[in-house]
């Protein structure tokens, strides 16, 4: 009983980090409206920059200023020593203060108006950049912060806890008394509730909604940062998972909150750390099912999260805005037959002429084609949020592996029943959208995705033994279609395989977009309501939706496991949907063609490739990911289209612009 009970209480400091995070991300969803992704990045790149000025003197720009990419300003500490604590931490508070004012202006001020897709994406592409930030400026190395707070251990009913774990909860208590009083009995924060809850209301009364929002991004930066820096001591240590992923369970206790009250996310992210701590020691239980003896710490914000937004999810608060939303564009396809003959041909040519190491990237492109697909039916026709698009590859791969394995059904069986299993778990996963949408469901999926992540992609019940399934051979009438046979590498024959059913993938898109099963897609995208009045049934429109998305994602899954040879959990993680999704809106999220560029400019991808024969250095995937963090930012402000989406809508104002000067020439 002692052993449970230290457990319980030792995760009080888990679930007070965990508080920082969700507490910032009341206080800007309140302030602007954003449910705020990248919180946990954030907070780890502040607690990065508060590691560096302890251990070196040295503050670290994001980029290189003057020819130098930090400067010493608290001096250099003597070896085995650190710079001193106070000015450290203030400094970090400071600049997170900055970095939360900077977001602020330069990424969601001018989002405003935007509609709620740009948004998330936007919270997307400034997770990966902060990520990609970290990597390029701090390495990808553990980095161990030497304890704050007093450690000595304290005895509550027997059992030793270290104090420090009390000290974080009071500090979380006091926290969310000081950010209560702030809001119920200060002008700040009553102006900043009723621009909550209607924008043009408080400016009528004279309040800048740019100016509140403003205030509460910096705060939620800064609260977010406090406690990143003084829990790092509690974990193994910061890196560039661990921190960007508490948003997960900080969104579970936000939820609860209802997103408004400081008081209850508190208290449910302190339960909630507890009893994920809790977890932790129930699963290596001799009695703990084997099937569950990894992930279950996070399985349970998943299961909040599910059990909050089913239960009360259209009683959340939303905020009216000021501007309306334009919708990224989705134009219906032209001249299929003739693009599809000249891109098929590009694409044989280089199955057939390019060197090992270009046929690889051009074959990562097509397979992140085929999940990109996926993407454009979910998000870019019905406009559904999914983070979870990579899972759902990755189930259909495990499946295939095992399948083939266990069974020996052969190919092509075998990644079509993979590709139905991924669409069974859609349709599980769409259940919920029937009640929730948008930015909801985006927590849903990301919740699903490291929840899955953990439970099954590192499981060695569902993976093995080795931590990666071997997969089988595909093998069609005699003629062996595998990536990779001995020295031969990226063989043409998957090649071959491989783009027949790209091709055959985009052209199920193509007709989904011409039928009156796409118009009824659009038509739920751009008003649900109005839809439902004109007859469609908004439920069996979005089942519909997920089961081809989930298929689409599940063939792309079983391609890139044939590519590979072996399947792990690491290329499907959620940090692969959140790329995914960011390149997807960058090439164009609503079109066949936007799903093409994105697979051309994904991280492995065929550009990258060849950017990276003149590139030296091992961190092209990092510099990509940090482009594409960028690009996915800049277009979510400036165009909300994509490439292919922005061509295509200056195609078609130019064929109206010709067909209205014709008209004018023939009607006099």
């Amino acid at each position: 009983m002692e052993l449970y009970l230290q457990n319980l209480l030792t995760g009080l400091g888990d679930g007070a980090v965990i508080a920082g995070v969700a507490l910032g991300l009341v206080l800007a969803y309140q302030g602007s409206g954003v449910l705020n992704f990248a919180h946990g990045a954030m907070m780890m790149y502040s607690t990065y920059i508060y590691d560096e000025l302890r251990d070196t003197g040295d503050f670290v720009f994001p980029i290189s200023f003057l020819g130098t990419d930090r400067v010493n300003i608290l001096g250099t500490p003597e070896k085995g020593e650190l710079a001193s604590f106070w000015p450290a931490f203030l400094i970090a508070l400071l600049m997170a203060a900055v970095l939360g004012l900077l977001i602020h202006l330069l990424v969601f001020r001018p989002l405003r108006g935007a509609p709620l897709l740009a948004k998330v994406v936007a919270t997307v592409g400034v997770f990966i950049l902060l990520q990609s930030l970290v990597l390029l400026r701090f390495g990808t190395s553990n980095e161990t912060v030497r304890a704050i707070l007093p450690t000595d251990t304290v005895t509550v009913l027997g059992t030793r806890i270290p104090q420090d774990r009390f000290w974080l909860a009071g500090i979380v208590i006091l926290t969310a008394l000081i950010l209560t009083i702030l809001y119920k009995a200060t002008t700040f924060g009553l102006a900043t509730r009723a621009s909550a809850e209607e924008e043009k209301g408080a400016t009528l009364l004279g309040f800048s909604p740019n100016v509140l929002a403003a205030g509460n991004w910096m705060l939620a930066s800064v609260v977010a940062a406090v406690f990143g820096i003084l829990a790092a001591s509690l974990s193994n240590g910061v890196n560039t998972v661990n921190y960007t992923l508490l948003v997960v369970p900080a969104l579970a206790g936000a939820l609860v909150g209802a997103l408004r009250s400081f008081w209850v996310t508190a208290a449910a992210c302190l339960a909630l750390g507890m009893v994920r701590s809790e977890l932790s020691l129930l699963q290596i239980k001799s009695w703990w099912p084997d099937f569950a003896r990894t992930g279950m710490r996070d399985v349970l914000p998943f299961i909040v999260i599910v059990g909050i937004l089913f239960l009360r999810g259209r009683s959340l608060p939303t905020r009216a805005s000021l501007v309306d939303a334009k919708l990224a564009f989705a134009p219906k396809p032209r001249n299929v037959l003739n693009a599809t003959l000249t891109l098929s041909g590009v694409a044989l040519l280089g199955i057939f002429f390019f060197d090992r190491a270009l046929r690889l990237s051009l074959y990562e492109s097509l397979t992140s084609t085929i999940i990109v697909l996926s993407i454009v039916v979910l998000t870019g026709f019905v406009g559904q949020v999914s983070l979870a698009q990579a899972v759902f590859a990755g189930i259909a791969g495990f499946i295939l592996g095992k399948i083939a394995l266990e069974t020996g059904i052969p190919f092509p069986l075998s990644p079509i029943m993979g590709a139905i299993g991924a669409t069974i778990l859609g349709l599980i996963v769409g259940i919920p959208a029937l009640r929730i949408r948008g930015i909801q469901l985006a927590v849903v999926t990301m919740a699903l995705g490291v929840a899955l992540g953990t439970i099954l992609f590192t499981n060695r019940w569902f993976i093995g033994n080795t931590g990666a399934l071997p997969i089988e051979a595909p093998d069609l009438f005699g003629i062996n279609l595998a990536a990779n046979v001995g020295t031969d590498f990226n063989r043409w024959e998957y090649g071959v395989m491989l783009l027949i059913v790209t091709i055959l993938c985009a052209l199920f898109v193509v007709n989904i977009r011409r039928s009156g099963t796409g118009l009824r897609f659009l038509a739920i995208r751009a008003n649900e309501r109005a839809a439902a009045a004109c007859g469609v049934n908004g439920a069996a429109v979005k089942l519909q939706a997920f089961a081809f998305s989930s298929f689409l994602a599940g063939l792309g899954g079983a391609m890139m496991a044939y590519l590979r040879g072996q399947i792990s959990g690491e290329s499907f993680s959620v940090f692969a949907s959140l790329a995914l999704l960011a390149f997807a809106y960058l090439g164009g999220i609503g079109s066949v063609s936007g799903a093409l560029v994105a697979g051309v400019i994904a991280p492995g991808g065929l550009a990258v490739a060849l950017i990276a024969k003149g590139f030296s250095g091992d961190s092209i995937g990092t510099y990509a990911n940090l482009v594409g963090g960028v690009g996915l930012i800049l277009t979510a402000i400036l165009n909300t289209d994509g490439i292919a989406g922005k061509i295509a809508r200056d195609n078609q104002a130019r064929r109206k612009a010709r067909s209205k000067l014709i008209e004018e020439k023939v009607l006099p």
